[in-house]
């Protein structure tokens, strides 16, 4: 879950963030468990659990909070000490810092080095973040990219401008937005028309792909953010952003800067989790929640012990 960049909510949690205190950024003991939580959407419930078995499976007591709330309540709770713990979004800085303006959010490398030296001001340390990237995009059905060797946006530019068949799922906020579908138009140059609009109420990208899997009023491409667990299991595939359009959206674990300190192997054991996760790695996990109807915590359970054998 992140917001969206022209999100009343947003502008409203960056007004309400100034007003938290930080007064509870002291030393901690050892003996307190380490208070873990996530927002309460699939993806962060995944990473909550890949951060909470982490820990125990090292012997680092955790105290389960995951699936809080939204952005800004688990921000609200991490600045006030309520939590200790928690995986962010790089992108998510633009609007704790009222950044929304800025370039470096489009680079990801500028990105998390602005986050983290911004956060660590106060008392707040980011770790290290996967290289999947959970932001806006846009996808095509996995049969019209294999036989058109679509990869990249610059490749579907290509294919529309030699007459290729495409109709696009997305909403409102998506087309109209002058970051999302008229960045890419025109970075890329190209323009849809209004026949190769489907557009639907509400931004739910469940629904646009819903749309582009099942072919409904000849649509083949959707709206999607770049983890979601649905693109596998519907024929989906990510059109590659290689300018950059997007801010970049890299989930990382989050840190109060005392816990870190009273339990300084954290920081090397989740480093070594989030570097494991790519874009299909993350979205192959968040499938089997969302898709296969397994729980949070078996799919963290089952990933971790890939990774020890």
């Amino acid at each position: 879950m992140r917001f969206s960049a022209n999100s009343l909510i947003a502008k409203t949690f960056i007004a309400a963030c100034g007003a938290v205190s930080l007064a509870a950024f002291s030393q901690v003991s050892a003996n307190e468990p380490v208070v873990v939580s996530s927002k309460i959407d699939t993806e962060g419930s995944v990473l909550g659990e890949l951060i909470i078995q982490t820990l125990e499976r090292h012997d680092i007591s955790t105290e389960n909070r995951l699936q809080l709330g939204g952005t800004s309540v688990v921000r609200s709770a991490i600045e006030a000490g309520e939590i200790d713990l928690y995986p962010e979004y790089t992108g998510n800085g633009a609007f704790f810092f009222d950044m929304t303006d800025s370039s470096v959010w489009n680079n990801a490398d500028e990105a998390y080095k602005t986050v983290r030296e911004r956060d660590a001001e106060q008392g707040l340390v980011w770790l290290q973040p996967a290289s999947a990237n959970n932001t806006w995009a846009m996808s095509i059905r996995e049969d019209v990219a294999e036989e058109h060797g679509l990869v990249s946006l610059e490749d579907l530019a290509t294919y529309l401008d030699n007459g290729g068949e495409f109709k696009f799922a997305a909403s409102a906020e998506f087309v109209e937005s002058a970051q999302a579908l008229p960045a890419f138009q025109e970075a890329y140059g190209f323009e849809l028309s209004d026949d190769q609009l489907l557009v639907l109420s509400g931004g739910n990208t469940a629904a646009t792909m819903r749309a582009a899997a099942q072919q409904t009023s000849g649509v083949n491409g959707a709206m999607t953010y770049g983890t979601d667990g649905g693109l596998s299991a519907l024929g989906l595939v990510v059109l590659e952003d290689t300018k950059g359009v997007q801010p970049v959206y890299q989930p990382a674990p989050v840190v109060r800067e005392s816990i870190l300190k009273t339990y300084p192997d954290i920081e090397s054991l989740l480093n070594d989790v989030f570097t494991s996760l790519d874009l299909v790695t993350l979205q192959e996990l968040n499938a089997d929640v969302a898709v296969n109807g397994l729980s949070p915590a078996q799919v963290a359970s089952d990933y971790l012990d890939s990774l020890d054998n």
